[in-house]
């Protein structure tokens, strides 16, 4: 209860904070479109545009979508970065209002890359700059905390609140505050969100911010949560005061629901059953029909609790209705239980087994719905974590960039003040000699730190698919056998520790880690496959190769080669030297190449490898950083009749040695 509690106050002050301010709210959005219309100027035009796009935050999603998308495209049209960020970001708040948690991310991200380049280069029009960065920052902490992602959630928070109490702008670091508390309430760390919820309350009481009703009903839950009650009674009605002065619905509706469980924990049920009432009335103001269905949950278990079972009935039927009209799971699945219970309370077995079963079948439901939301979340944060890496990277380029470019501007300047033409020829031409050298070096450099970027990428994905293959391997073998393979499992971990900030390792270390992963992938599909690995007499002990180079591979060739198959494969990994270049050859006898491609494109699976990918790009950096040929080959091996009859892959490496 505190929780959702917590998450609807998230929601509100989202919504309060992330508006554009540029325009008085009092302004409609019927006077704003008649200033449009009348604007000739595309940077008025931009900046109206959003603000109508803001307007329609809480009313018509899909006119804000609309507003958001033109003035994205006037922004980009005008280079307007501000409005385009701006634009970025009516579009996230858009998509959280949908449910559309990646694509919101997606559009905060892109705002955030705006503001950071635009932080370096654009100092006229720095605090403005701020303002939609913090913004973009906390915007990312909400879909973090609305995904249960709290340690993403706090780190973007942080960087926001930072940025605000920089800017000393009170209101909007009362609002982080206040989301910060949510996120330490969400975890059970009440100290911590007390702390924050009361340095809330400060500022917003100190700025006349209405929404300290939301804040002190926090704080009032989390008192309550720990059962103390005069603390609890006293917050709430500050709250409830200040939602008397501001006409918010629905924050007063929450409250009127916890104080109903505050008064049925006290012992006053008279005031629990009035407060869930006015709690219902609030609700109906604004159709408010998810707040209704939760209110009609509250009754239902407090009549069931007083053996009132024919109220409690109707109650946790009228819950279960809007539950199921709303498609909320969980309430769904709490109503059915309930209602069951009543049955059985009621001697009617037949209706409480039927309704048990409809019990089932929702947490089933719920069960696979979350499921399926923690793959897209894991997705979703290899995708931003991914382009994160990858605007930190333009970001420093941007900088380095900025200064050269800065440096180079001043030594023109005054090369061309104190010598003639003649003279500032030459030592022009000698100066673009030494930018030159420069820049190849720092070419270079960036490859080489883009190569360790990749294989950072790599070792999470390869733990990823390690340890998804060890939950199967629980539910299919049994306690015994997992002991066993996490016993292999650790060892494979330790060696690949041992060299995970190594960019090369000696290639022996590399067959040692092959073998161990392969024994854990033969133990887990019950020896469905052998394998052999042999290396060349002409390979010197200091030959080296990248780490978890050919895992990808090895473990492409069992997923989509051997498994499929259904019998009994095998696996040949050689190493050998030819002329200037190490050869690692893997080759199996499973469907092929061409019927793998057939299966893995009729899949339905959420999950997206990267690993093949992400190796083939370490494969370009690496004949980047070396200069020498780097690449792979893959065929189908087919018999003289032309069946498939495996698939053998080739990495031509640069040979490399240990320093």
């Amino acid at each position: 209860m505190f929780f959702r509690m917590s998450m609807k106050s998230l929601v509100i002050c989202f919504f309060m904070l992330f508006c554009v301010l540029s325009y008085s709210q009092e302004k409609t959005i019927d006077s704003l479109k008649n200033v449009l219309n009348h604007s000739k100027n595309d940077i008025d035009k931009a900046e109206l545009l959003n603000a109508i796009a803001s307007e329609y935050m809480s009313s018509d999603p899909k006119q804000m979508r609309d507003y958001a998308n033109k003035a994205l495209e006037l922004s980009k049209k005008i280079k307007h970065r501000i409005e385009e960020g701006n634009s970025y970001l009516n579009l996230g708040n858009v998509n959280v209002i949908l449910g559309n948690y990646p694509l919101a991310l997606d559009n905060f991200s892109n705002a955030q890359e705006i503001f950071e380049a635009d932080l370096i280069t654009d100092l006229k029009n720095s605090s403005e700059i701020k303002k939609g960065l913090a913004r973009s920052y906390g915007s990312i902490g909400i879909v973090f905390s609305e995904q249960s992602n709290y340690a993403k959630a706090l780190q973007y928070h942080l960087k926001a609140v930072k940025i605000y109490e920089e800017m000393k702008d009170q209101a909007r670091t009362a609002r982080i505050y206040n989301n910060i508390g949510i996120v330490y309430q969400a975890i059970k760390e009440d100290f911590k969100a007390l702390d924050y919820f009361i340095k809330a309350q400060k500022l917003q009481e100190k700025t006349g911010d209405m929404t300290v009703g939301i804040t002190t009903t926090n704080i009032g839950n989390i008192y309550l949560r720990q059962k103390n009650y005069p603390k609890a009674l006293e917050y709430y009605t500050k709250s409830k005061n200040t939602f008397a002065k501001s006409s918010d619905a629905r924050g007063l509706g929450e409250l009127y629901n916890n104080l109903g469980s505050y008064y049925w924990q006290t012992g006053n049920s008279s005031e629990a059953l009035e407060s869930w009432k006015k709690a219902i009335v609030q609700f109906n103001s604004i159709d408010d029909k998810f707040g209704i269905s939760d209110t009609y949950s509250h009754l239902g278990n407090f009549y069931f609790s007083q053996k009132k079972y024919e109220e409690a009935l109707d109650n946790a039927t009228n819950a279960l209705k809007l539950a199921k009209e709303l498609d909320v799971l969980e309430q769904v699945m709490n109503s059915e239980k309930l209602i069951s219970s009543i049955y059985e309370k009621q001697n009617k077995l037949d209706l409480a087994l039927q309704h048990y079963r409809y019990y089932n079948v929702a947490r089933d439901s719920l069960i696979s719905h979350e499921n399926i939301r923690k793959s897209v979340q894991a997705e979703m944060n290899f995708d931003f974590e991914k382009k994160q890496t990858i605007q930190q990277e333009a970001h420093e380029k941007r900088e380095l960039l900025y200064r050269e470019q800065n440096k180079r501007y001043q030594l023109q300047t005054i090369f061309g003040a104190l010598f003639v033409i003649l003279v500032f020829g030459i030592i022009f031409l000698i100066y673009n000699r030494t930018q030159l050298k420069k820049t190849l070096t720092l070419q270079k450099e960036l490859a080489e730190y883009e190569q360790k970027a990749l294989h950072l990428q790599m070792n999470p994905h390869f733990v990823f698919n390690c340890l998804g293959s060890i939950s199967s391997f629980i539910v299919q073998n049994g306690t015994d056998s997992a002991i066993k393979y996490l016993s292999k499992f650790s060892k494979l971990m330790r060696l690949t520790l041992e060299y995970s900030k190594e960019s090369l390792i000696p290639i022996d270390k590399e067959i040692e880690s092959l073998q161990n992963y392969l024994e854990l992938e033969q133990l887990r599909s019950d020896k469905m496959f052998n394998f052999s690995i042999t290396k060349s007499d002409q390979i010197e002990d200091d030959i080296a190769l990248p780490p978890l180079l050919l895992q990808p591979f090895v473990e492409n060739a069992i997923i989509h080669g051997l498994i499929p198959k259904k019998e009994v494969g095998k696996i040949d990994i050689d190493f050998s030297l030819k002329e200037d270049s190490l050869i690692c050859m893997i080759v199996d006898n499973g469907i092929g190449f061409e019927k793998s491609q057939e299966l893995k494109a009729a899949s339905v699976s959420i999950h997206k490898s990267m690993a093949l990918d992400i190796t083939r790009k370490r494969l370009e950096m690496m004949g980047t950083v070396t200069s020498k040929t780097s690449k792979v080959e893959i065929k189908e091996l087919k018999d003289e009749n032309g069946k498939p009859i495996g698939t053998e892959v080739i990495l031509y490496l640069p040979i490399q040695y240990i320093k």
